[in-house]
């Protein structure tokens, strides 16, 4: 898979970066994500807050290789990463008492990919 067409430069500094992660770490799934999102974005993941809620356990840490929406309900404490997520998604996330971050800081603060599980 090529990022020649991508033209976001943040978007394709991230794909470089966890394709490296996933060569260093030895962490399969930096390597999964960076191929999804080097994908069209129209093929992107677009995952619900109740896809969370019915596939997370509590205290786990989600990985979304395209955008979370707002729809539905979160009452688990979870960490979610994305490249994008709708403002009432981020006000689900922390209403719950989980966390939202970008999937670059979550790849930093787990670089070997361990617990992580992939939604999209």
């Amino acid at each position: 898979m090529t990022i020649e067409n991508k033209t976001n430069p943040n978007l394709v500094r991230l794909i470089k970066d966890l394709k490296e992660m996933a060569r260093e770490q030895d962490a399969p799934i930096w390597r999964d994500v960076a191929e999804r999102l080097a994908k069209p974005s129209k093929n992107w993941a677009e995952v619900n807050l109740s896809k969370i809620q019915r596939h997370a356990n509590e205290d786990e840490q989600i990985i979304v290789p395209g955008k979370v929406l707002g729809s539905g309900y979160l009452t688990k404490k979870v960490i979610v990463g994305s490249f994008k997520a709708s403002d009432s998604a981020k006000e689900g996330i922390s209403g719950a008492g989980g966390k939202y971050m970008s999937i670059r800081k979550l790849a930093e603060q787990n670089p070997e990919g361990s617990g992580i599980r992939l939604m999209g």
